[in-house]
């Protein structure tokens, strides 16, 4: 399948909440040393995460980050994918089939 087809949503055991223009990601898990594994987006990122629902394939999270910032097609499609590939090397996020 074309990576530009292929759809995420956020793990489950992944809360996020938005601070100060920054969206916190905060692992759900039964061990105190997992606060360590707090993550935060910026604002792009954020973004980013919203568009993750499950439903939109990457190509339409790609064309909506280009429709709303200044950025071009290409560089906005490699900064996705590097973002994508950052979210599930840390786990928080899963390919929906």
């Amino acid at each position: 399948m074309n990576h530009l087809q292929k759809r995420y949503r956020p793990d489950p055991a992944i809360v996020s909440r938005e601070i100060a223009g920054e969206t916190i990601l905060v692992p759900i898990r039964q061990s105190a040393s997992d606060l360590e594994s707090i993550y935060t987006l910026d604002e792009v990122g954020g973004r980013i995460w919203e568009l993750l629902d499950g439903q939109r394939t990457v190509a339409e999270v790609r064309d909506a980050i280009v429709a709303e910032y200044d950025v071009s097609p290409q560089e906005a499609e490699a900064d996705l994918l590097e973002l994508l590939e950052q979210l599930e090397a840390i786990g928080v996020l899963q390919a929906v089939s």
